[in-house]
Protein backbone atom coordinates (compact mmCIF):
# COMPACT_ATOMS: atom_id res chain seq x y z
CA UNK A 1 0.00 0.00 0.00
CA UNK A 2 1.45 3.30 -1.09
CA UNK A 3 1.17 6.40 1.09
CA UNK A 4 -0.32 9.59 -0.50
CA UNK A 5 1.20 12.65 0.36
CA UNK A 6 -1.75 14.77 -1.03
CA UNK A 7 -2.34 17.72 0.65
CA UNK A 8 -5.79 19.96 1.29
CA UNK A 9 -6.41 23.64 2.26
CA UNK A 10 -7.76 23.64 5.84
CA UNK A 11 -10.07 26.93 6.58
CA UNK A 12 -10.30 28.76 10.46
CA UNK A 13 -12.18 31.51 9.86
CA UNK A 14 -13.09 34.47 7.23
CA UNK A 15 -11.59 38.05 7.94
CA UNK A 16 -12.35 41.63 6.46
CA UNK A 17 -8.81 42.90 5.74
CA UNK A 18 -7.29 45.22 2.84
CA UNK A 19 -3.22 44.29 4.01
CA UNK A 20 -1.72 41.59 4.58
CA UNK A 21 -1.81 39.90 8.22
CA UNK A 22 0.27 37.07 9.70
CA UNK A 23 -1.22 34.56 12.01
CA UNK A 24 1.73 32.24 12.38
CA UNK A 25 2.01 28.91 12.20
CA UNK A 26 -0.79 25.71 13.70
CA UNK A 27 0.54 22.20 14.82
CA UNK A 28 -2.30 19.60 12.77
CA UNK A 29 -1.94 16.19 14.57
CA UNK A 30 1.76 16.45 14.36
CA UNK A 31 2.53 18.88 11.18
CA UNK A 32 3.71 22.18 11.69
CA UNK A 33 1.92 24.64 8.87
CA UNK A 34 1.93 28.27 8.20
CA UNK A 35 -1.39 30.00 7.90
CA UNK A 36 -1.96 32.47 4.91
CA UNK A 37 -4.93 34.54 3.37
CA UNK A 38 -6.61 33.72 0.30
CA UNK A 39 -8.12 36.80 -0.55
CA UNK A 40 -11.17 37.71 -2.77
CA UNK A 41 -12.15 42.03 -2.37
CA UNK A 42 -12.26 42.96 1.01
CA UNK A 43 -12.69 39.48 2.45
CA UNK A 44 -9.86 36.91 3.22
CA UNK A 45 -9.69 33.41 4.54
CA UNK A 46 -7.49 32.35 6.99
CA UNK A 47 -6.16 28.63 5.79
CA UNK A 48 -2.92 26.48 6.18
CA UNK A 49 -2.02 23.47 3.71
CA UNK A 50 -2.50 19.92 5.85
CA UNK A 51 -2.68 16.69 4.98
CA UNK A 52 -5.83 15.93 2.94
CA UNK A 53 -8.12 13.34 5.27
CA UNK A 54 -10.71 13.31 7.75
CA UNK A 55 -9.99 15.31 10.91
CA UNK A 56 -11.87 13.86 14.11
CA UNK A 57 -13.18 16.53 16.85
CA UNK A 58 -10.85 15.27 19.14
CA UNK A 59 -9.42 17.85 22.38
CA UNK A 60 -6.37 18.28 20.50
CA UNK A 61 -7.64 18.88 17.58
CA UNK A 62 -10.42 20.74 18.72
CA UNK A 63 -7.91 22.73 21.12
CA UNK A 64 -5.65 23.21 17.82
CA UNK A 65 -8.61 24.90 15.96
CA UNK A 66 -9.54 27.10 19.26
CA UNK A 67 -6.04 28.50 19.53
CA UNK A 68 -5.94 29.53 15.95
CA UNK A 69 -8.89 30.97 15.94
CA UNK A 70 -8.19 33.22 19.21
CA UNK A 71 -4.67 34.35 17.36
CA UNK A 72 -6.92 35.68 14.73
CA UNK A 73 -9.11 37.02 17.01
CA UNK A 74 -6.01 39.21 18.32
CA UNK A 75 -4.72 40.97 15.42
CA UNK A 76 -8.15 41.29 13.89
CA UNK A 77 -11.14 42.83 14.90
CA UNK A 78 -14.00 41.36 12.04
CA UNK A 79 -13.71 37.58 12.45
CA UNK A 80 -16.53 34.97 11.19
CA UNK A 81 -15.68 31.67 12.55
CA UNK A 82 -15.65 28.37 10.41
CA UNK A 83 -16.51 25.26 12.09
CA UNK A 84 -13.93 22.62 12.82
CA UNK A 85 -12.64 20.07 10.32
CA UNK A 86 -13.62 22.07 7.12
CA UNK A 87 -11.02 20.96 4.50
CA UNK A 88 -10.77 21.90 0.59
CA UNK A 89 -8.95 20.35 -2.29
CA UNK A 90 -7.12 23.27 -3.49
CA UNK A 91 -6.76 27.18 -2.90
CA UNK A 92 -8.85 27.45 -5.90
CA UNK A 93 -11.92 25.76 -4.26
CA UNK A 94 -11.67 27.69 -1.25
CA UNK A 95 -11.51 31.41 -3.31
CA UNK A 96 -14.76 29.86 -4.90
CA UNK A 97 -16.13 29.88 -1.75
CA UNK A 98 -15.21 33.06 -0.64
CA UNK A 99 -16.46 34.46 -3.54
CA UNK A 100 -19.94 33.06 -3.49
CA UNK A 101 -20.09 33.95 0.52
CA UNK A 102 -18.84 37.44 -0.50
CA UNK A 103 -22.61 38.79 -0.67
CA UNK A 104 -23.19 37.31 3.00
CA UNK A 105 -20.24 38.55 4.14
CA UNK A 106 -20.96 41.90 2.89
CA UNK A 107 -23.75 42.30 5.38
CA UNK A 108 -21.86 40.56 8.48
CA UNK A 109 -18.91 42.50 8.45
CA UNK A 110 -20.23 45.80 9.63
CA UNK A 111 -22.76 43.83 12.10
CA UNK A 112 -19.88 41.97 13.66
CA UNK A 113 -16.66 44.22 13.36
CA UNK A 114 -15.27 44.96 17.24
CA UNK A 115 -17.86 42.30 18.42
CA UNK A 116 -16.93 39.34 20.83
CA UNK A 117 -19.36 36.33 21.91
CA UNK A 118 -19.31 35.22 25.70
CA UNK A 119 -21.40 31.89 27.25
CA UNK A 120 -22.96 31.70 30.08
CA UNK A 121 -24.28 28.27 31.54
CA UNK A 122 -26.42 28.57 34.46
CA UNK A 123 -26.48 25.39 36.68
CA UNK A 124 -28.94 24.88 39.76
CA UNK A 125 -27.04 23.80 42.70
CA UNK A 126 -28.02 19.71 43.52
CA UNK A 127 -28.93 21.17 47.57
CA UNK A 128 -31.02 24.27 46.35
CA UNK A 129 -32.98 22.44 43.58
CA UNK A 130 -33.84 19.32 46.51
CA UNK A 131 -35.12 22.01 48.78
CA UNK A 132 -37.33 23.67 46.07
CA UNK A 133 -38.56 20.55 45.61
CA UNK A 134 -39.28 19.75 49.58
CA UNK A 135 -40.77 23.32 49.71
CA UNK A 136 -43.57 22.11 47.32
CA UNK A 137 -46.07 20.17 49.07
CA UNK A 138 -47.92 18.68 45.94
CA UNK A 139 -44.51 17.28 45.13
CA UNK A 140 -43.90 15.95 48.28
CA UNK A 141 -47.05 14.30 48.90
CA UNK A 142 -46.85 12.30 45.88
CA UNK A 143 -42.67 11.52 46.61
CA UNK A 144 -44.17 9.75 49.87
CA UNK A 145 -47.27 8.13 48.18
CA UNK A 146 -44.47 6.69 45.85
CA UNK A 147 -42.53 5.28 48.56
CA UNK A 148 -43.23 1.88 49.69
CA UNK A 149 -45.03 0.53 46.56
CA UNK A 150 -44.16 -1.98 44.25
CA UNK A 151 -42.91 -0.84 40.94
CA UNK A 152 -46.32 -1.45 39.31
CA UNK A 153 -48.22 -0.05 42.10
CA UNK A 154 -46.35 3.34 42.11
CA UNK A 155 -46.23 3.65 38.38
CA UNK A 156 -48.62 6.25 37.67
CA UNK A 157 -47.51 8.47 40.74
CA UNK A 158 -44.07 8.04 39.15
CA UNK A 159 -45.62 9.60 35.98
CA UNK A 160 -47.42 12.33 37.88
CA UNK A 161 -44.13 12.81 40.35
CA UNK A 162 -41.90 13.41 36.76
CA UNK A 163 -44.32 15.93 35.32
CA UNK A 164 -44.83 17.98 38.70
CA UNK A 165 -40.56 17.97 38.70
CA UNK A 166 -40.75 18.93 35.13
CA UNK A 167 -43.08 21.69 35.72
CA UNK A 168 -41.40 22.91 38.58
CA UNK A 169 -37.80 23.39 36.86
CA UNK A 170 -39.53 24.87 34.14
CA UNK A 171 -40.57 27.49 36.34
CA UNK A 172 -37.09 27.62 37.98
CA UNK A 173 -35.50 28.35 34.26
CA UNK A 174 -38.28 30.91 33.65
CA UNK A 175 -36.89 32.58 36.97
CA UNK A 176 -33.55 32.75 35.74
CA UNK A 177 -34.34 33.99 32.36
CA UNK A 178 -36.06 36.66 33.61
CA UNK A 179 -33.48 37.64 36.47
CA UNK A 180 -30.44 36.69 34.93
CA UNK A 181 -30.89 36.41 31.03
CA UNK A 182 -32.66 39.82 30.48
CA UNK A 183 -30.87 42.03 32.16
CA UNK A 184 -27.84 40.59 30.31
CA UNK A 185 -29.81 40.38 27.10
CA UNK A 186 -30.60 44.78 27.12
CA UNK A 187 -26.38 45.21 27.98
CA UNK A 188 -25.73 42.89 24.43
CA UNK A 189 -26.11 43.99 21.10
CA UNK A 190 -27.37 40.50 20.97
CA UNK A 191 -28.39 37.41 22.67
CA UNK A 192 -29.53 33.93 22.01
CA UNK A 193 -31.08 31.86 24.85
CA UNK A 194 -29.71 27.96 23.57
CA UNK A 195 -31.26 24.49 24.37
CA UNK A 196 -30.14 23.30 27.58
CA UNK A 197 -28.08 21.02 27.89
CA UNK A 198 -28.17 19.02 31.26
CA UNK A 199 -30.63 18.01 33.73
CA UNK A 200 -30.00 20.50 35.94
CA UNK A 201 -28.95 23.51 33.50
CA UNK A 202 -30.96 26.30 34.00
CA UNK A 203 -29.88 28.49 31.44
CA UNK A 204 -27.29 28.57 28.27
CA UNK A 205 -27.02 31.63 26.68
CA UNK A 206 -24.44 33.32 24.30
CA UNK A 207 -24.25 37.45 24.21
CA UNK A 208 -22.62 39.66 21.14
CA UNK A 209 -21.35 42.23 22.87
CA UNK A 210 -19.01 45.32 21.85
CA UNK A 211 -15.11 44.78 23.08
CA UNK A 212 -14.41 47.64 24.31
CA UNK A 213 -17.89 46.77 26.85
CA UNK A 214 -16.31 43.62 27.59
CA UNK A 215 -15.20 45.14 31.20
CA UNK A 216 -19.21 45.97 31.89
CA UNK A 217 -20.59 43.53 30.87
CA UNK A 218 -18.17 40.93 33.30
CA UNK A 219 -19.61 43.41 35.82
CA UNK A 220 -23.28 42.37 34.84
CA UNK A 221 -22.57 38.91 34.76
CA UNK A 222 -20.97 39.49 38.73
CA UNK A 223 -23.57 40.98 39.40
CA UNK A 224 -26.31 38.35 38.52
CA UNK A 225 -23.49 35.80 40.56
CA UNK A 226 -24.01 37.74 43.51
CA UNK A 227 -27.61 37.43 43.66
CA UNK A 228 -27.62 33.55 42.71
CA UNK A 229 -24.43 32.26 44.16
CA UNK A 230 -25.91 30.33 46.98
CA UNK A 231 -28.54 28.95 44.41
CA UNK A 232 -26.18 28.21 41.23
CA UNK A 233 -23.17 28.30 39.55
CA UNK A 234 -22.58 30.18 36.78
CA UNK A 235 -20.37 29.21 34.00
CA UNK A 236 -18.76 32.31 32.00
CA UNK A 237 -17.11 31.55 28.89
CA UNK A 238 -14.94 33.55 26.20
CA UNK A 239 -14.56 35.53 24.51
CA UNK A 240 -15.32 33.94 21.59
CA UNK A 241 -16.09 34.62 17.72
CA UNK A 242 -19.66 34.86 16.65
CA UNK A 243 -20.13 31.40 16.38
CA UNK A 244 -24.19 31.45 17.74
CA UNK A 245 -24.67 34.69 15.70
CA UNK A 246 -23.43 33.61 11.91
CA UNK A 247 -25.23 31.09 10.32
CA UNK A 248 -22.67 30.10 6.96
CA UNK A 249 -23.73 27.19 5.07
CA UNK A 250 -20.08 25.98 3.65
CA UNK A 251 -20.19 24.55 -0.25
CA UNK A 252 -18.45 25.03 -3.53
CA UNK A 253 -20.56 25.98 -6.19
CA UNK A 254 -19.52 25.95 -9.87
CA UNK A 255 -20.17 29.43 -11.72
Amino acid sequence: MTETNETGIYIFSAIQTDKDEEFGSVEVEGTKAETFLIRYKDAAMVAAEVPMKIYHPNRQNLLMHQNAVAAIMDKNDTVIPISFGNVFKSKEDVKVLLENLYPQFEKLFPAIKGKIEVGLKVIGKKEWLEKKVNENPELEKVSASVKGKSEAAGYYERIQLGGMAQKMFTSLQKEVKTDVFSPLEEAAEAAKANEPTGETMLLNASFLINREDEAKFDEKVNEAHENWKDKADFHYSGPWPAYNFVNIRLKVEEK
